[in-house]
């Protein structure tokens, strides 16, 4: 047996990893039933697909709005202190979802309310799970849990959409007639499920030790601590370039892959199997790159910053050539190599944060990354979606994949990227 395995040996036999690990992995299978029958249950009440939209959209509103209030919260009160909260207000949630549906009493204004509950829950669940983990292991098995945790959420996102689709198929998705008795049964009973999910994850959360947690310093007003959270991300380069340059990043890349791709199937692939063949693919990819991020540990092409500039400069290179393919086998081929180094990159990027930030900013530091990528997607699709009434699809991959390599070759040249390291952030700066 190597270091490696032997290091994944001795952190699979740590039960608070366990716990955490199994809490994380069924409330993540529910949340795919959810994601799944939410929308769904929109569209086939309404028959809108832009009502669809507008319930999906106001769920990641507040999720956006109040995700730097949530990690705020968590850095006060401990990750483990707020993820229970959440997981119970999630399950009373989805629980009432369940209840109206299986009462076939489904109102859209009630929907889309307890939708944007949903996600004003998340806004503070989201930064409480990504600082979770480091409260439970010890800094140096960080990248090792951190590619054992991805990668068995990342099966969830393949497994899950496939046993809602079971769910519906056994007890009926309303696509037929909402109003017939229990023609939306499936429907509730994915519900109800993910309801059950965060019940037993709560359970196994209980059962945790934090055990690498960061002194209470004095409670401040939240705003105040909100402030202090992007001061410090700001006052230290290393995060200030990162997080700048990945949100410069995600707004151009953002949008082709959640527009263009579906763009794509539909008009040159064959439609929705293409689209799903392509995403699984990228899925299964992801899973792989997220597995070698485990296997290869902290493996860096001369810095972790000089790390992530290659990778982008190779993702840039597949995207060219991803508009010009005439079959879905070429598509899938690219996106499996796009999903490998994005895997790999998801592990890294997450372990890296996790030990350059003080562990009593950490929570508002992942509310800031994850922030940026949410505030950004909006306004990508919008822009990718107004670009494809100009351009060609060849020209919008191409486009996309030219300023990612270029936005890579100008932080080599022009900013600190290039000198990121894998070292924790400076005390002065911390």
């Amino acid at each position: 047996m190597n270091d490696r395995q032997s290091e994944r040996a001795a952190l699979l036999r740590e039960p608070d990893f366990r716990w955490t690990m199994g809490g994380a992995v069924i409330t993540s299978l529910g949340d795919q039933f959810t994601l799944i029958a939410l929308p769904w249950l929109v569209l086939v009440s309404t028959g809108v697909p832009l009502k669809m939209g507008l319930v999906i959209a106001m769920m990641s509103i507040p999720r956006a709005i109040f995700i730097l209030l949530g990690g705020a919260l968590v850095d006060r009160y401990s990750p483990r202190s707020v993820l229970i909260i959440t997981r119970f207000v999630n399950a009373a949630l989805l629980a009432l979802l369940a209840t109206i549906v299986f009462a076939n009493r489904i109102s859209l204004p009630v929907v889309c309310t307890l939708g944007v509950l949903i996600g004003f829950a998340s806004a503070f669940s989201i930064p409480a799970g990504t600082s979770m983990l480091p409260t439970v292991v010890a800094p140096a098995q960080l990248p090792m849990a951190n590619a054992i945790m991805m990668g068995v959420r990342q099966l969830t996102m393949l497994a899950g959409p496939l046993l809602a689709g079971l769910l519906f198929a056994l007890f009926g998705d309303g696509s037929a007639n909402t109003r017939a008795p229990g023609a939306v049964t499936g429907i509730g009973v994915a519900f109800a499920l993910d309801a059950l999910s965060f019940l037993v994850a709560t359970w196994t959360l209980s059962k945790v030790r934090a055990l690498h947690v960061a002194p209470a310093g004095s409670p401040e007003p939240v705003l105040r601590a909100v402030g202090a959270g992007i001061a410090m991300v700001w006052n230290d380069t290393a995060l200030r370039t990162c997080m700048l340059y990945w949100g410069l990043c995600a707004f151009v890349v953002g949008g082709t892959m959640q527009v263009a791709l579906p763009v794509l199937a539909g008009s040159v692939l064959h439609g929705a199997s293409a689209l799903g063949l392509i995403m699984g693919v990228h899925g299964a990819g992801s899973l792989a790159g997220m597995a070698l991020g485990g296997v290869l540990g902290k493996f860096r092409v001369r810095n972790f910053g000089t790390t992530v500039l290659l990778v982008d400069v190779l993702v840039g290179l597949l995207l060219i050539p991803l508009g010009l393919v005439a079959a879905t086998w070429q598509a899938a081929g690219l996106m499996l190599v796009i999903g490998v180094l994005g895997g790999y990159m998801q592990v890294a990027v997450f372990s890296w944060l996790q030990q350059r930030v003080p562990r009593a900013m950490l929570g508002r530091a992942m509310s800031i990354f994850m922030f940026i990528f949410m505030g950004v997607a909006p306004l990508s699709a919008a822009l990718t979606g107004w670009l494809l009434q100009h351009m060609s699809l060849a020209q919008l991959f191409g486009g996309a994949g030219l300023f990612l390599m270029g936005t890579a070759l100008l932080a080599w040249l022009f900013t600190p990227m290039s000198t990121v390291s894998d070292k924790p952030s400076p005390p002065a700066q911390a």
